[in-house]
């Protein structure tokens, strides 16, 4: 047993702190597969963690970060043994399962995805929990039956990591999409990813009305509140907004007027607990369905130093693309 480099969250007289340290492998918790991270990323709820913006750690001492991509070191788990890449996101990892932000981890063999071939364990990152959720979203609108000849699909925090996933995406499949920003100096970056328009967030903010002029057969909302209202009021008759995000506020300030007048749906999306064949498949899409120079250009490397720092940009809304966190 040694010591590795982690972020280490502890609970302190007044919310939480976080620094890079040394911490202990003996004091890693209960699993049947250790691996060496090889990278990381940084997501919205990472944020949070790093800066104690809000209690979504719940036992001390944690290692942040809730997605890795590594190594098998070793393995009782039936299905994985040494050497075998895989992707863990999800179940807890930085919140009540020591995290991602360290050269090592241990979890349950059942909670790890196998790196697609197409892939290495950096593009896995690159992609991360917000590409991961994005083609949760994307799974969910084709499940509901929207195609593109159904017309324009809008995805909202466009800029963001699961914005620029989900946007990348859906207009490699052929939808004519729709990315709304707070950001409009984004909007080249936006059209590179394959949006045919951008909107401006503004035009999504005020107080929802009931029903608004339809707009859009469905959407990726990563937003929230006020903007999920006025998105659900305009969307088209029998459409769906995927909703996985909630950077403006828990709450929905909307009216039932859009399910019951005009039979939209609204699917919620969880990427912590979901099932492992759903993972599987989700996976293996972003490997067909994600241009891997797309990829590229939306997303920025730093090191473990750099997270803590980050983490403060990210909860400012300053952070374009998909941060990858290089751990080893």
């Amino acid at each position: 047993m040694g010591t590795f480099k982690a972020i280490r969250i502890d609970k302190a007289d007044k919310g939480t702190t976080a620094a890079l340290t040394q911490f202990d492998e003996a004091e890693l918790m209960e699993g049947d597969v250790t691996v060496r991270v090889e990278w990381s990323t940084l997501n919205y709820k990472d944020g949070l963690a790093v800066t104690g913006k809000a209690p979504v750690v719940r036992r001390f001492p944690m290692i942040a970060g809730v997605d890795f991509a590594g190594t098998v070191e070793q393995s009782s788990h039936p299905q994985w043994k040494a050497g075998d890449k895989v992707i863990c996101t999800g179940w807890g990892m930085g919140e009540t399962h020591l995290g991602a932000y360290a050269e090592k981890a241990r979890v349950k063999g059942d909670w790890l995805v196998r790196v697609p071939a197409a892939m290495s364990t950096r593009d896995a990152m690159a992609i991360g929990t917000a590409g991961f959720t994005s083609m949760l979203s994307v799974l969910a609108l084709e499940k509901h039956g929207l195609t593109p000849k159904h017309g324009p699909i809008v995805v909202t925090g466009a800029a963001g990591g699961v914005g620029s996933v989900a946007t990348a995406v859906l207009s490699k499949l052929g939808y004519h999409v729709i990315a709304s920003t707070g950001r409009m100096s984004e909007a080249s970056y936006l059209k590179g990813l394959g949006a045919a328009e951008v909107l401006d967030r503004n035009e999504l903010s005020g107080p929802a009305k009931p029903l608004a002029k339809e707009r859009w057969a469905g959407g990726i909302d990563s937003v929230g509140s006020t903007t999920l209202a006025n998105i659900l009021s305009m969307t088209k008759y029998g459409g769906a907004i995927a909703a996985c995000g909630i950077a403006a506020g828990m709450d929905l300030p909307s009216s039932v007027a859009p399910f019951i007048l005009r039979g939209v749906c609204l699917l919620g999306i969880d990427s912590v607990m979901c099932p492992i064949e759903v993972r599987k498949i989700a996976w293996s899409r972003l490997a067909a369905d994600l241009h891997q120079a797309k990829l590229a250009e939306i997303t920025h490397e730093i090191g473990l130093d750099q997270v803590i720092g980050a983490g403060a940009k990210i909860l400012a809304g300053q952070v374009r693309g998909r941060i990858v966190v290089k751990i080893l």
